[in-house]
């Protein structure tokens, strides 16, 4: 489930509709500065990225939206000290992350926006591992497969004698928070010598440039790579 988190700015904030996407809060002071800011999740930049872009049209200019992608945690971090307005999170807030709102005063709203899937992503070339279990994944992803887990054969005696060159969410990302609960069985527990990003692109062009790669992110990315 992806989100938008919301800061309220005061009493009379409103929700805007746009196109049937709930876009942000608006207040008076929005008047006064022009400007929302958003940050966060990667997996929901591209739905906020085109709602900004229509409401911005919509406002003619007045009101300027900013989107930047530092991750659910590098988003709730930023939003629980009050530097933006809007948080994407592809999880929900987590108890320390309220507490850090409470200390400085942010009051918020959660607002559930779409359903996203994680997605296993190898190399066209890759012709051996089409199918991949959760046991295998967690045999390559656990903390102990560290330096020891490095070739193909290792988890599967069929599968190639090369080295696995793996990308995934960095540990600010939900995506991360996710994929490491359901695969390796507990939040943020993963080897740590794979290649992270916050940044779905880098990953994606990991990924197509090694023929022995494997990384995990989310659907959407996965669909709009397709359609291109």
């Amino acid at each position: 489930m992806e989100r938008f988190i919301l800061k309220i700015l005061d009493k009379r904030s409103f929700i805007s509709f746009i196109g049937g996407w709930l876009l942000l809060v608006l207040s008076s002071q929005l008047g006064a500065r022009a400007i929302v800011m958003i940050d966060g999740s990667s997996t929901v930049y591209p739905i906020t990225e085109a709602v900004a872009e229509d409401f911005q049209a919509m406002k003619k200019g007045e009101i300027r939206v900013t989107v930047g992608i530092s991750g659910t945690g590098g988003g709730f971090k930023k939003f629980c000290r009050a530097e933006i307005d809007i948080a994407n999170a592809s999880r929900p807030i987590q108890k320390a992350e309220m507490e850090a709102c409470k200390a400085a005063s942010v009051e918020y709203i959660e607002l559930p926006v779409a359903f996203d899937a994680l997605t296993i992503a190898i190399n066209p070339k890759n012709t051996w591992s089409k199918t991949i279990t959760v046991a295998e994944l967690k045999t390559m992803w656990e903390p102990s497969a560290q330096g020891k887990i490095t070739k193909w054969n290792q988890i599967n005696p069929s599968w190639p004698d090369e080295k696995i060159k793996l990308y995934g969410a960095g540990a600010d990302s939900g995506t991360f928070d996710y994929f490491t609960e359901a695969i390796v069985g507990k939040a943020k527990s993963s080897r740590g010598d794979f290649t992270a990003s916050e940044d779905d692109n880098v990953l994606v062009q990991g990924i197509a440039s090694d023929k022995y790669s494997l990384g995990f992110l989310d659907l959407l990315t996965i669909l709009r790579i397709k359609r291109k």
